[in-house]
């Protein structure tokens, strides 16, 4: 009899283990007759910022619109260089080119796939001016070395924005990832660690001017109602029915990120030297994603497939290779970023994976 395919991710089963949960924080939206920026809007951006360890949380439509307003914040405009990386699906390139600035990209660590102090240095001296800002995306669910990159940015006067999309939840002994830099921001993409059931954002600093000013933009520049004092004023507002939602389940995101950890380690100890796994599980990795390099890629994503596992890729095309038709990027020395794209995939990691699947996604793994 053959078996079931394994997904590479299937919301409804998180879904379904807490309809009870979402099922009343809905009813209890509608019941309430208030549907955008309500309490339960303003309970998450409390419950959020300690959550994280920051002063502020303030939520948004979206993760694309919380990097904009990031970098709007701490001063980037048109003609500015925001350094980032090339390999984390082109989310900071796309917010940075929505303000005018211009992405310039580092290369990253062959063995964390993160930007590193030592990749950043080198592009920062291939630059004629020192940019505005540097994004630091916190890929797979691993923190980047976040800390020391902030020293070295702010010897410079660079601000510090953390991506921490694909990271919420992840911590070191000084704290979680969101609380280091002057900015940080976080995407509830419903296939996010902690996913809305539909588009939301949030932005995290311990700046209360920082704070003051993404809350301004969010609301298309309202110094007051109806009253625009303040640029870059747009309509990014996290609706109260999402914000309950998110609500119901931010206190089990810390035991999801626990089952996702399990099943990686499972996965760590059957992989083949050929085939490694980029991260190894960690308070600092949250295992959002599950990915290896190899240099037969295309061969042993077949030979999973032919074993019933769906895998992905993330990401097939590194930003400077994007055909961005306004926008051309910097050309730098990206070498590990453009072996990664060819190298890296995914296989399947969402905490209801259940015991059976994980051990035949790890079967699998151990033949290649």
């Amino acid at each position: 009899m053959t078996q079931a395919k394994i997904p590479f991710n299937d919301l409804s089963r998180g879904t379904s283990a807490l309809r009870g949960e979402i099922d009343a924080a809905i009813a209890r939206v509608i019941s309430s007759g208030w549907f955008v920026m309500g309490p339960e809007h303003d309970a998450l951006e409390r419950e959020l910022a300690m959550y994280v360890g920051t002063t502020h949380a303030v939520n948004v439509g979206n993760g694309t619109d919380a990097l904009e307003l990031a970098l709007a914040a701490v001063g980037v405009t048109s003609g500015d260089f925001v350094v980032t990386v090339a390999n984390a699906g082109a989310y900071a390139t796309t917010a940075a080119r929505l303000l005018g600035a211009f992405p310039v990209y580092c290369d990253i660590d062959p063995q964390t796939h993160l930007m590193s102090v030592a990749t950043l240095e080198a592009a920062l001296a291939l630059l004629p001016e020192a940019p505005k800002a540097i994004v630091v995306t916190h890929l797979y669910g691993a923190l980047a070395p976040v800390e020391a990159i902030v020293v070295l940015a702010h010897k410079q006067g660079i601000a510090v924005v953390e991506d921490c999309a694909q990271s919420l939840g992840a911590r070191n002994a000084a704290g979680a990832g969101g609380s280091f830099a002057d900015v940080a921001t976080t995407s509830f993409y419903p296939t996010k660690n902690l996913g809305a059931l539909g588009d939301g954002g949030a932005i995290f600093t311990k700046s209360d001017d920082l704070a003051t000013s993404v809350k301004r933009m969010r609301q298309y520049g309202w110094e007051s109602k109806y009253n625009i004092r303040h640029a870059h004023g747009r309509n990014t507002r996290l609706d109260e029915m999402q914000a309950a939602i998110l609500r119901a389940k931010l206190p089990f995101l810390d035991a999801g990120n626990s089952r996702r950890r399990e099943i990686h380690g499972s996965y760590e100890l059957a992989t083949p030297e050929h085939a490694k796994l980029v991260n190894q599980s960690s308070d600092s990795f949250v295992a959002h994603l599950a990915v290896l390099t190899s240099a037969t890629r295309d061969a042993d994503r077949q030979k999973l497939s032919d074993a019933g596992i769906t895998t992905d890729v993330h990401y097939p095309i590194p930003d400077h290779r994007q055909g961005f038709p306004d926008f051309v990027a910097k050309a730098m020395p990206l070498e590990v970023t453009e072996w990664a794209a060819q190298s890296v995939f995914s296989v399947p990691m969402f905490p209801e994976l259940s015991e059976t699947e994980t051990l035949r996604v790890k079967a699998a793994l151990g033949s290649l």
